[in-house]
């Protein structure tokens, strides 16, 4: 906001420089972009998105006017047609200066076919002379970074500059029957707007139309089959309010944000639009440009109460952490536009002006209270602590765990966003389920929230790759977004090399056995031993080089070959292998030992080691033999491992060879030779009985 320093002293009397009102200012919440010194002086202020009542000079009037104490120079005309119970004390002019609106003639027809999007719309017909503007007002104009156009375009510009009402006249010879209709765009209807675009609008945007056609986008920019020209002679002047999310929503759709847009979609004023044209006759009047010739038609078909909110004083004490003197809030408050009663010695009714948007509740009024007293008069200690502290949420120390175990693997940490396109999370949404979608989304690519923390990984992968990066092993921790609600869970991808090239033995590609070797660590991170992979069918994997994983009948979560036309449609290369997993930290901490994470000691006793070979069916999983091998052994049985697998001369077709190594131990005593014979006996019995194993 581009703050012409003459104009701010000719709506408060400010007597300091330049430079020092614009650091006042700013210690008040506004930064300052850049002072401008020269003929005309000029503050520019970034405005922050919750404050458009400052994206006007009278907004910035109004802090001066509390950082001063010095009054505002301008009155509510009493001719505007206002809300009831308004507090917009200070939004208008003096009456007397508003020209006689002369001979009546037959009335301009307003019709609002969409209130829930324009509350309130007012309209008035002048008969006007284009031509140049004043220099005063084109100098004035030009300060605050708006090029003239002509003498109602410009006061139109002036004005929503001064009060920030954003206005729009249109020629009123070239509006079908001088009707204005309020409403919804119908689907595939086009229009072209004053920068000469020809435009398609959809069906929930809103248009000002005339008995034909769409004439001006509602809040977004005018129509060029109605602009003013040079031989315009009558106009219907516009100045209305429309709902802050429909103009937000259309001005991105249609790719056009004006200054008109960037004050409706923050939320403006729904009682200045009737000041606005009360102010628009004035300057109308003083330069000669035009003149009333019929009422005001203001249609406003549910009024809106001002709210009120009760500020106690041990409330602004609590929350600023030192006393504010009784008399000041008030000389803080109704500068501002605030109505403040007291209602008892230390309590006030504050009635909010409609344009503070940003005022809510008590804490907001205790903010505008702390801004003006200044926050660097607030004493600078930490509050006292009244309880102990709470215990850290207990996912911290399982992140913790999950990211020494990777990172020692030799994975790196990503980061990656959580919302993200729908094309991308489509694969891995649960079947028949769609991905959460963002309600108003920033583009196509946060469309949606992340079902999985894979998509996020494999763009990462796809990223690393583009610049060159073989070997890649990126995991992630965080939540993701299904029908069941939001879950935390622990995501890696890994392609290229499962080790580095060296002079004794090449690198060898990653494979199936690398990522469910990585799932392993993490689970007896947990204390996780008893793990059951079982045959996947998730379509983001290739089958048969995929799989569920659970332990004791809890899911904990699946790993195995991405598939190819997923990998490549994120721009990795063909035939490119990438093994992904994603496991579910709170199924994982069920299964294990929880949070409570403690040391074991190491065992006292020696174990006795058997290895046996048997030969059984290629096609059957070794889940299924450990599975056996478990429910016939002994409690003394502590591990499985599988160290050979063999197919060839000596092993009838269809059959493999596999050899497992069982180890034995009791945490007690020393166990026998007869004892462990006898555990391997019965279970080699087992596997001979329920999978047809022949022993070698």
């Amino acid at each position: 906001m581009r703050l012409v320093y003459s104009w701010l002293r000719e709506l408060v009397p400010v007597t300091v420089d330049v430079e020092t009102a614009a650091r006042e200012i700013s210690l008040r919440g506004f930064e300052v972009a850049s002072v401008e010194q020269g003929a005309e002086p000029v503050i520019d202020f970034e405005i922050t998105a919750n404050r458009p009542d400052c994206l006007s000079h009278l907004g910035l009037a109004r802090e001066a006017s509390a950082i001063w104490g010095l009054p505002l120079q301008m009155g509510v005309p009493e001719s505007v047609s206002r809300g009831p119970g308004s507090a917009d004390r200070d939004a208008g002019y003096d009456s007397s200066r508003i020209p006689d609106p002369g001979p009546r003639i037959p009335e301009l027809d307003v019709n609002i076919e969409a209130p829930d999007l324009c509350p309130r719309y007012c309209a008035q017909v002048f008969e006007v002379s284009i031509g140049p503007s004043p220099d005063w007002l084109r100098t004035r104009l030009e300060a605050a970074g708006v090029r003239p156009i002509n003498n109602v375009v410009d006061v139109t510009n002036y004005v929503m500059l001064e009060i920030g009402q954003p206005m729009h006249a249109f020629d009123l010879e070239r509006l079908a029957l001088t009707r204005i209709v309020v409403r919804r765009a119908v689907g595939g209807e086009t229009m072209r707007t004053l920068d000469g675009i020809d435009r398609k609008l959809d069906a929930d945007m809103l248009v000002i139309a005339d008995a034909e056609r769409a004439v001006a986008i509602g809040g977004v920019m005018g129509g060029a089959n109605s602009e003013v020209s040079a031989t315009t002679k009558r106009i219907a002047l516009e100045s209305a309010y429309f709902e802050p999310t429909s103009v937000r929503r259309t001005s991105k759709r249609l790719g056009l944000k004006t200054e008109a847009s960037i004050r409706f979609e923050r939320g403006a004023a729904i009682d200045t639009p009737p000041v606005g044209i009360a102010r628009a006759a004035e300057l109308f009047a003083r330069i000669g440009a035009g003149t009333a010739v019929g009422p005001v038609i203001d249609r406003y078909p549910v009024p809106r109460q001002p709210r009120t909110i009760e500020l106690r004083s041990s409330r602004i004490e609590r929350l600023l952490g030192q006393a504010v003197p009784e008399a000041d809030v008030p000389r803080f408050l109704q500068p501002l536009g605030f109505a403040v009663a007291e209602s008892s010695p230390v309590t006030w009714s504050v009635t909010v002006p409609t344009f503070r948007v940003d005022v809510s509740r008590e804490e907001d009024l205790i903010e505008e209270v702390g801004r003006h007293y200044g926050f660097d008069r607030l004493p600078v200690r930490f509050p006292p602590l009244t309880a102990a502290q709470a215990p850290p949420d207990r996912s911290i120390a399982r992140d913790r765990l999950v990211r020494q175990a990777l990172t020692s693997a030799g994975f790196s940490e990503a980061m990656t966003f959580a919302f993200i396109e729908r094309q991308a999370a489509a694969p891995f949404c649960e079947p028949g389920v769609d991905a959460i979608a963002i309600l108003n989304p920033l583009s196509e690519k946060f469309a949606v929230l992340r079902p999985s923390l894979l998509p996020g990984l494999i763009d990462a992968c796809a990223h690393n790759r583009r610049r060159g990066r073989k070997d890649i092993q990126l995991f992630e921790v965080g939540s993701r977004f299904t029908s069941a609600g939001e879950g935390r869970s622990v995501a890696f991808a890994w392609t290229g090399a499962a080790n580095p090239a060296h002079w004794s033995s090449p690198a060898r590609p990653v494979d199936f056995f690398d990522a469910k070797g990585t799932v392993d660590l993490l689970c007896r991170t947990f204390g996780v031993t008893a793990i059951e992979p079982r045959l996947s069918g998730a379509d983001y994997l290739v089958r048969g080089r995929a799989a569920d994983l659970r332990s004791n009948d809890l899911v904990l979560g699946v790993v195995g070959q991405l598939a190819p036309s997923i990998a490549e449609s994120s721009g990795l290369t063909a035939g490119e292998e990438i093994y992904v997993a994603e496991i579910d930290m709170e199924a994982l901490a069920r299964a294990g030992r929880g949070d409570d994470l403690r040391a074991e000691s190491l065992p006292r006793y020696p174990s006795i080691v058997r290895d046996i070979s048997i030969v059984i069916d290629e096609s059957l999983p070794a889940a299924s033999v450990r599975g056996t091998i478990r429910a016939a052994a002994p409690s003394t049985l502590a591990s499985i491992t599988e160290f050979d697998r063999y197919q060839g001369k000596g092993v009838p077709e269809g059959r493999v060879s596999l050899s497992l190594r069982l180890t034995f131990r009791d945490p007690e005593r020393t166990l026998t030779d007869d004892e462990v014979q006898a555990a391997t006996e019965r279970i080699v019995s087992a596997l001979r009985t329920t999978h047809g194993a022949e022993q070698r």
